[in-house]
């Protein structure tokens, strides 16, 4: 059952960050969207693959700062625990490299604080 229950978040997941997608690039609502959202990617360090989703996030200078609520049913943080790692924001239309730090602000909330090098 366990299965069947993440396959189907999974898939939930998927069609609505597919539906913000849509939503960030939107010539419309894009740009009421793109004050509180970007587009986070970054290639896990286990499997070499390329992930790419929307996040919440806050930006002060060359400092981004995205709270990850749930953090336990999400995984991608823990690629940026210790030293941290690199990624890549879509910050005001061009993707903008930075490096990431992940840690633990309370039990039920991470922090990634991203310097970026633009």
């Amino acid at each position: 059952m366990k299965i069947q229950s993440n396959a189907v978040t999974r898939g939930f997941v998927s069609r609505f960050n597919g539906c913000v997608l849509s939503l960030y690039a939107s010539p419309r609502l894009g740009r009421l969207v793109r004050r509180r959202l970007t587009v986070l990617t970054y290639t896990g360090p286990r499997s070499g693959r390329t992930f790419s989703f929307p996040v919440g996030y806050r930006r002060t200078g060359d400092t981004v700062r995205i709270d990850v609520m749930m953090p336990d049913t999400k995984g991608w943080w823990r690629a940026f625990l210790g030293a941290g790692g690199p990624l890549t924001l879509r910050l005001d239309g061009t993707e903008v490299p930075g490096h990431a730090v992940a840690h633990r602000a309370s039990p039920d909330r991470v922090v990634v604080t991203v310097t970026t090098t633009r």
